[in-house]
């Protein structure tokens, strides 16, 4: 029987860096599977090969990384079948809704041999409330469909920040557990005891906690329906401040980067119908003040649309290669090995990829 574990999370939560601990921590010696299901035409995180809709890489002794491409069953099935790997750990896009994962994974486990003994969602402490308000359909299903929620970033924040995101998560799920405390001061095992103490996340499960958030979110959108106002000093990533003297009403069928598309079912629709994926491949170079200026513009400037997340490998002009990453108010640049070529990519929503493209190069 092979353990597996979902660890989904928001754009640029810390999920990669909570598997690397686990792996580092708690998974040495055994024969680890991570599976990577990322949103956007050029994965940063790894230079694989393409082979039969999975592309493999040997991370370390025992530690093996694919990210699945097109039918995702019948890749979870083959990657099974050819490593019958100890545990498997699966990363699904920062976007994705882990609803959707699940159902999908529950599905493989009906015929093959794996049981599901985790399902987490990592969040941001210090950006809970801006994407809860701004992508509530997305950050909202995460949550409310986890067994446990990791808060990151935790070190960063004051008393009332973590409050308010704790709130967050027991409005949208109360059976979860969450863990609060920084991953440096936390040993990989006591993440693991917790987020497999409530282990049996069968079908039966599933089930019940999508229709809680259904029902949740059918009572939201009969308001919607009607009426949907940004309250009263409220920023919507839509562009407009709405203070108490001017609502914005978004018309029937209006797409709002705020998350809600307004029509009966806005609550439904997939990733791509809000969320934009842009990339290049690139020989440019760069010096790190360059890159840290236009990472400074994609924040501060709208006519990009609202970036999400970036992230890149690229050359520097002094035979470096410069790794950037960035999510809405930080980001980080530093250096680091090399890679075949430069690889940049931003997601986010109304992106104008004109612009960026003019940016880039």
């Amino acid at each position: 029987m092979t353990k597996t574990s979902v660890i989904s999370g928001f754009l640029g939560a810390g999920k990669t860096t909570l598997i690397k601990k686990l792996v580092k921590e708690v998974f040495n010696g055994e024969q680890v599977v991570i599976i990577e299901n990322e949103f956007g035409e050029i994965g940063i995180d790894s230079g694989f090969l393409k082979e039969s809709g999975i592309m493999i890489t040997e991370m370390n002794s025992g530690c093996i990384c694919c990210s699945l491409v097109g039918d995702f069953s019948k890749s979870l099935k083959d990657v099974i079948d050819k490593y019958n790997p100890d545990r498997i750990i699966i990363e699904p896009s920062g976007v994705g809704k882990l609803s959707d994962v699940l159902k999908a994974v529950n599905d493989v486990a009906k015929d093959a041999d794996i049981e599901v003994t985790s399902s987490v969602a990592v969040v941001d402490a210090k950006k809970a409330k801006m994407y809860s308000k701004n992508f509530g359909e997305f950050f909202a299903d995460q949550i409310a469909t986890a067994s446990t929620v990791v808060l990151s970033r935790t070190q960063l924040v004051n008393e009332k920040q973590l409050d308010t995101a704790v709130d967050i998560i027991k409005n949208l799920n109360k059976k979860a557990n969450i863990i609060t405390t920084p991953w440096d001061e936390i040993d990989g095992h006591v993440i693991l005891n917790a987020i497999e103490k409530t282990v049996d996340i069968n079908a039966e499960l599933l089930e019940e906690t999508i229709a809680e958030h259904h029902e949740h979110h059918h009572r939201e959108n009969h308001h919607h329906e009607h009426h949907h106002e940004h309250q009263h000093g409220e920023e919507c990533t839509c562009g407009h401040h709405h203070d108490h003297e001017e609502h914005h009403h978004h018309e029937h069928g209006e797409e709002c980067t705020c998350g809600h598309h307004h029509d009966h079912d806005h609550e439904h629709h997939h990733a791509d119908d809000v969320f934009t994926s842009w990339g290049i491949e690139t020989h440019k170079k760069y010096s790190a003040d360059e890159i840290k200026d236009i990472l400074n513009r994609l924040s501060d400037n709208d006519e990009y649309g609202v970036v999400l997340r970036a992230k890149g490998i690229v050359a520097s002009d002094d035979g470096k290669w410069i790794h950037f990453d960035f999510v809405p108010e930080e980001f980080e640049v530093r250096f680091g090995e090399a890679d075949y070529t430069g690889r940049i990519c931003v997601i986010g929503t109304k992106l104008n990829t004109d612009v960026l493209e003019k940016t880039f190069k």
